[in-house]
């Protein structure tokens, strides 16, 4: 039946100016949308298509499926008697006249022969006539032109092939349409029918303007007139898609293309419903759900779709089939289309990287960028498309109908898709490129504006705490970009398509926070704890500001570590289970989810720079002194002059030993347990060389190596942090653990070494981390000297290698060398007036003794006093500053804080783990692993590049390394009065 457009002045049924999308139905709960397949080719021979129901319907008595099989016809050898809206009445033909004309309304003798469809056949370059000039039925069809010179009920078909009865709609015998019937798009229609005063325009509200598209004055009204009075199947399908091409938006009136949509709509109530779904009326295409309140989230988040998705096993199953209805622009059914290719995707991929969209799991994302002078070429006219999901089921495969969300749609001039959930109107059927509806004069000139749906998303939303796979309905979210025509061979347009996988977050947010709040309750114990250690070290009974600052500098190394665990554990966590799952239980965050993690890596990083920052400024900042135990071995003496006057002096000991030992100290002050360009190495060649990273891909294969013409996701940022941390954490375990068993063992112990060294060259070594805390390495050689030659050097070792000499222990009979000392106030008073000269030595120049002749000479006393009283101390020289030696308990090791106050003496604690590393990068290395860890997961989050972030993490170590060293070496030098330029 052909449609055309009128203009509507009124509504005799009196619609108000507010409309409702649907009359409200007595379906308060939400219903499970699921149609059975049909296609046009399912249909039996007495069967036709129903385009508006989408299943087959059975034709009447002496009826037949047409050749299209969207209709019915008569059998051959019968007539078409009367035609009743949608229905047909046939009758056999006599036997005197057995063919049926070619309109199907009669029966008549044929010249010649008759067709397979009994109708006559005339020789090649004639035509049938089978009507006199008045349009009578002739007894025998003639073989001529058709003949139109005089009115008659027939009338020159479109083609002007041959001549064929006026349009069912005609009234009477006429095929003039007389007043008070109108004509309009080649049909004749009764008085009071539909108002002729319709909306032709099409809002762009992106470009704020409205066309008269020529599309609409031609067809809207005939399309909606024809649905309303004879049900026209595509005339009810024509005007649906015009509201579709009006982005399903309904305004103030009542006749739009949606506003009459609606009308109709409301009209056929009475009616039954097509496919038992409510919201889809008899003959009407189904463009939108109901508009009850929070309708959204009872269809996307009641009831699952009946079938589940496994990634593994024998119920493999990731397979996603969407199958689409496919319309034309004048509402006529062209084919079921499988959804794939370039159906909805725009941008011009390959096959195999389209195809892994449709893999369940695979996170999907394609851009790009159109040349509008290649839409309007390739897309002369826009398609319809209603797309559902296939359930399966062999025989009686099953469909899903497909939610659709219209970003564009407005409702009164408000975006109500663009709110909350609760606001939203879900529809069903959408387009890809409308290059038709803006145009403006005739429909063959070039249009003014374009629509192109710049966005397709399909949304997945697991079922929570599914153990089978299951899903919600998905939702398809359609974005639509108005452009207005300027230079088409120079403008262009973004499109995307993407499809996505959620599952609700709240319990894995609400786990993430509990375990931060727990953790992060425990970190402030910690510090406190650290803190009172801290107050007795420093022997401070007051709580100051300095206290505070010191409690928020241990807390947040404290917290950087909890962050740190519970970001690398959820990284873990998702890492696993998300790839190592059979049917699917857990899906990713999406990227927007993400953000709080990352926030929560950045507050880790940002802590752990402190507390390394921190720990830092103690190394280069900690008391050091070499105590020299060498003593003269002869009572040979040298003549000094003192004063002008000679006098009298021991042979002094050589400086060298303690310069040897400085030395060696300077360079252990970096050594590590790991080696960081073994790491970062190591990292890499996991990472790029080995594919690990593939593991961080947003799909769910765990496979490393991926073929460059297959699709590949974007990466995931939590699977991507827990990748790289995990790896970098069990390289750096491991190499600690290779140092600590083997090299230590089997290759060398420098920290011991140092030890050693220390005993050899009768050094001594106190260092003094806190004012009343610190470290003491006891050097004193059991041999008395060890500025010797040698061959006594030789023997000596000799010796202790036999046993033959006593123990280098500071205590009798005993070889524990290092302890940690704790100080009484009186004895570190003693110290600092016997360093005051030293740390005055590089202060400003108004600060020194003016009356010191010999700046040098003042430090080289102050530096043998020092000497003296600590060799004194160590000796039991002082009863006023004594000390004792014990062991620490367990407790106290493991809570890092002493429970004994020294008041009236020192307390060494045997220490034989050599603790005094502490105040070395050896000592630090969980800080270190962990802030190199921090430092390059940042980097690489924030570039998405290993390689880079491995630079730069290298460049790091190597700056803080030198900072370290320069820092370390100034401070060995203003502490000990060791030259610089012996330290290499």
């Amino acid at each position: 039946m052909a449609t055309g457009t009128l203009r509507f002045v009124g509504n005799r049924f009196g619609v108000p100016l507010t409309l409702f999308l649907f009359i409200f139905t007595d379906l308060l709960d939400c219903q499970q949308f699921i149609i059975p397949f049909k296609a046009p080719s399912d249909c039996a021979a007495e069967e036709f298509f129903d385009i508006s129901s989408l299943s087959c319907v059975r034709c009447g008595p002496n009826q037949r499926r047409s050749t299209t099989g969207l209709s019915c016809v008569c059998k051959t050898g019968y007539q078409t008697l009367t035609t009743d809206k949608t229905s047909i009445t046939c009758q056999q033909c006599p036997t005197d006249k057995p063919a049926v004309t070619k309109d199907g309304f009669g029966c008549i003798r044929c010249p010649g022969s008759l067709t397979d469809e009994g109708m006559c056949q005339c020789p090649p370059d004639n035509v049938v006539v089978e009507r006199d000039v008045s349009g009578n039925l002739l007894d025998e069809a003639r073989c001529e032109t058709c003949n139109g010179s005089s009115p008659a009920l027939s009338v020159p078909n479109s083609s002007g092939d041959r001549c064929e009865r006026c349009q069912a709609s005609f009234i009477d015998t006429s095929c003039v349409c007389k007043s008070p019937p109108f004509q309009k798009g080649g049909l004749c229609f009764p008085p009071g029918s539909l108002s002729p005063n319709v909306n032709p325009s099409v809002n762009y509200a992106q470009l704020k303007f409205s066309i008269q598209s020529a599309w609409f004055v031609k067809n809207l009204y005939s399309s909606s007139a024809a649905c309303l009075v004879f049900s026209n199947l595509t005339a009810c399908q024509a005007l649906g898609n015009m509201c579709v091409m009006n982005m399903h938006s309904f305004s103030g009136v009542s006749s739009d293309a949606c506003g009459l949509f609606n009308t109709i709509f409301r009209s056929k109530a009475a009616l039954s419903s097509t496919q038992d779904i409510s919201y889809w009326r008899v003959n009407l295409p189904w463009l939108y759900y109901g508009d009850e309140p929070g309708l959204a989230s009872r269809v996307l988040q009641t009831d699952p779709v009946p079938i589940g998705f496994s990634f593994r096993g024998r119920k493999k199953n990731t397979d996603i089939k969407l199958l689409a209805a496919v319309y034309n622009i004048r509402g006529e059914f062209l084919r079921w289309e499988q959804v794939g290719g370039r159906n909805l995707q725009l941008c011009p991929e390959t096959t195999t990287k389209q195809a892994a969209a449709f893999s369940f799991g695979t996170a999907y994302h394609e851009s790009c960028d159109l040349s509008v002078a290649d839409l309007l070429r390739t897309h002369p006219e826009p398609l319809f498309y209603d797309v559902f999901m296939d359930l399966g089921g062999g025989e009686n495969r099953k469909l899903l109908p497909l939610p659709t969300l219209v970003y564009n749609q407005q409702y009164n001039g408000r975006f109500i898709n663009q709110e909350s959930m609760k606001n939203w109107y879900l529809s069903r059927r959408m387009l890809l490129v409308d290059t038709l509806s803006g145009r403006e004069k005739s429909t063959s000139s070039p249009p003014k504006v374009i629509r192109v749906a710049s966005s397709i998303k399909i949304k997945f939303q697991l079922v929570p705490r599914t153990q089978e796979g299951q899903v919600f309905p998905p939702l398809m979210t359609v974005k639509y970009r108005d452009i207005a025509i300027m230079d088409a061979n120079t403008q262009t347009v973004s499109a995307t398509f993407s499809v996505e996988y959620e599952m609700d977050q709240n319990e894995a947010r609400m786990k993430t926070d509990t375990a931060l709040g727990v953790m992060g309750g425990l970190a402030v114990l910690y510090s406190l704890l650290k803190t009172v250690s801290w107050k007795r070290r420093i022997a401070s009974p007051l709580i100051d500001l300095e206290t505070m600052l010191k409690f928020l500098l241990f807390y947040a190394g404290d917290l950087a570590n909890v962050f740190f665990a519970v970001t690398v554990g959820t990284g873990l966590y998702w890492l696993i289970f998300y790839k190592a799952q059979q049917f699917v239980s857990v899906m990713l965050p999406l990227p927007a989810q993400e953000e709080q993690f990352v926030t929560y890596i950045g507050c880790a990083f940002a802590l752990k720079a402190v507390q390394f920052l921190h720990k830092l400024f103690l190394q280069v900042s900690v008391d050091v002194f070499l105590i020299d135990w060498e003593r003269p071995r002869s009572k040979s003496s040298r003549t000094v002059h003192v004063a002008g006057e000679p006098k009298r002096d021991p042979s002094p000991v050589s400086i060298w030993r303690t310069y040897f030992v400085a030395n060696e100290w300077n360079e252990i002050q970096t050594i590590r347990k790991i080696s960081p360009t073994f790491q970062i190495m190591a990292v890499l060649f996991f990472l790029e060389v080995l594919e690990f990273s593939s593991l961080a891909l947003r799909d769910p294969w765990a496979t490393l190596q991926r073929s460059s013409q297959a699709y590949t996701p974007s990466y995931s940022l939590i699977l991507r942090y827990g990748l790289a941390a995990s790896l970098w954490l069990c390289i750096g375990l491991l190499q600690m653990i290779f140092f600590t068993v083997f090299h230590e063992h089997f290759v060398e112990d420098k920290i011991r070494q140092f030890v050693d060294l220390c005993s050899i060259s009768n050094i001594s070594v106190l260092l003094l981390s806190h004012r009343c805390f610190g470290y003491y390495i006891h050097g004193r050689s059991v041999h008395g000297h060890a500025d010797t030659n040698m061959e006594e050097m030789n023997n000596n070792l000799k010796r202790e290698a036999e046993s033959l000499c006593g123990q280098r222990g500071l205590l009798p009979n005993t070889d524990i060398q290092t302890f940690q000392v704790s100080l009484t106030s009186r004895l570190r008073l003693q110290y600092d007036r016997i360093r005051e000269p030293l740390s005055r030595r590089n202060g400003p120049s108004r600060l020194m003794d003016a009356c010191s002749a010999n700046q040098f000479e003042q430090n080289t006393r102050a530096y043998h006093a020092m000497n003296h009283f600590l060799g004194s101390i160590i000796d039991h020289a002082h009863p006023d500053m004594d000390y004792i030696v014990k062991d620490k308990l367990m407790f106290e090791r493991v809570i890092g804080m002493e429970f004994l106050e020294p008041s009236d003496k020192s307390i060494f604690y045997n220490d034989e783990a050599h603790s005094f590393s502490d105040v070395l990068y050896y000592g630090n290395e969980a800080t270190l692993l962990i802030f190199d860890t921090l430092f390059f997961c940042v980097v690489d989050l924030g570039s998405q590049s290993f390689v880079l972030a491995a630079v730069l993490t290298y460049v790091q170590q190597m700056i803080f390394r030198l900072i370290r060293n320069t820092l370390g070496r100034k401070n060995l030098v203003n502490k000990t009065l060791v030259d610089e330029r012996f330290l290499i």
